[in-house]
C-alpha cells in the first residue's frame, strides 16, 4: 500500500484531502507543520512514497520543507499546494524542488490524477544492474524505454525511473527526470530557455528566471565527468541549451 504524508495545517482541508486519498486506497498520515513533517519523514523514510505539502505552513513555509529535504539527499516526490497564483511563487516552488505545483481551490479528480501518476513514476528500487548489451564505441542506444549515452556509461530508464553512472545509481526527481527526458527527445537541437519552462514547468508566461539554469547544474553534477567542461549539456549564448548523447567538448559553459 502506498504511504502518502499531508502536511496542511488547516484541519477541514487536510481531512478532507486525507478522506479522499484514503478513499482511493491509500495509507495516508496528516500533520500540520514543516517540523513535525521533516520529523516524520526521517523515521520513516522508506514507508513515504509521496508528500502533498502545502506552501503556507506555521512557523516553517513550504519552501523550506521541500529545500531541506532536497537538501538530504531525499527523491520522494512533492506534490506543493498554493493559494499564491504568481508565477514568481511556481517558480520559488521549483526551485524549492517540487515535482508538481498545485493551486488552491483544486479540483478533487485532477489532484487524484496527479498523484497517480506521481506513484507511477516513483522509483522503487535504489539501485539498477544495467543490462548486457552489444553497445557500439561513440553511439547511444535506445532499447524501449532504456536510453544509454556517453559510450554507454549513462543508463537511464524512463518506465522505472531508475538511472546509473559508471554502474552506481543516481537519484533524480520526477522534474529532473522530465527535464532529462525532454533534452533526449531533443537530442542535437537547440532548446531555448522558454521552450523548456512552457513544455516541462508548464509555465507559458516567465519573467527572467534562473530556474533552468539551476536544474542544468543538477544534471551537469550527475551525468558530466567534468562540470567545468560539459560535454553533453552545452550552453548556447543568450538561447539556451542543446544535449549531445555522444559528448563534445563546448565552447562555453555556464
Amino acid at each position: 500500500m502506498k504511504h502518502i504524508l499531508v502536511v496542511e495545517d488547516e484541519q477541514h482541508l487536510a481531512i478532507g484531502i486525507k478522506y479522499n486519498l484514503e478513499a482511493e486506497g491509500y495509507l495516508v498520515t496528516a500533520v500540520a507543520d514543516g517540523p513535525a513533517a521533516l520529523k516524520f519523514y526521517e523515521d520513516n523514510t522508506r514507508s513515504i512514497d509521496l508528500i502533498v505539502l502545502d506552501l503556507m505552513l506555521p512557523g516553517m513555509s513550504g519552501y523550506a520543507v521541500c529545500e531541506t529535504l532536497r537538501q538530504q539527499g531525499s527523491d520522494v516526490p512533492i506534490l506543493m499546494l498554493s493559494a499564491r497564483t504568481l508565477t514568481e511563487d511556481r517558480i520559488r516552488g521549483f526551485d524549492a524542488g517540487t515535482d508538481v505545483y498545485v493551486q488552491k481551490p483544486f479540483d478533487l479528480e485532477e489532484l487524484l490524477s496527479i498523484v497517480r501518476n506521481l506513484l507511477t513514476r516513483r522509483r522503487r528500487n535504489s539501485a539498477l544492474t544495467p543490462s548486457v548489451s552489444e553497445e557500439v564505441e561513440g553511439e547511444q542506444s535506445i532499447d524501449g524505454k532504456e536510453y544509454r549515452f556517453d559510450r554507454g556509461r549513462v543508463v537511464v530508464n524512463f518506465d522505472t525511473y531508475q538511472v546509473t553512472v559508471d554502474g552506481h545509481s543516481v537519484r533524480l526527481t520526477a522534474l529532473e527526470m522530465k527535464l532529462l527526458q525532454y533534452f533526449i527527445e531533443h537530442e542535437g537541437s537547440v532548446v531555448t530557455r522558454a521552450e523548456l519552462l512552457e513544455n516541462v514547468w508548464g509555465m507559458s508566461h516567465c519573467p527572467t528566471t534562473r530556474t533552468v539554469d539551476n536544474f542544468i547544474v543538477n544534471l551537469r553534477k550527475y551525468f558530466e565527468v567534468d562540470q567545468t567542461q560539459p560535454r553533453h549539456f552545452l550552453s548556447i549564448r543568450g538561447i539556451g541549451y542543446r544535449f549531445v548523447a555522444v559528448g563534445e567538448f563546448a565552447g562555453e559553459a555556464s
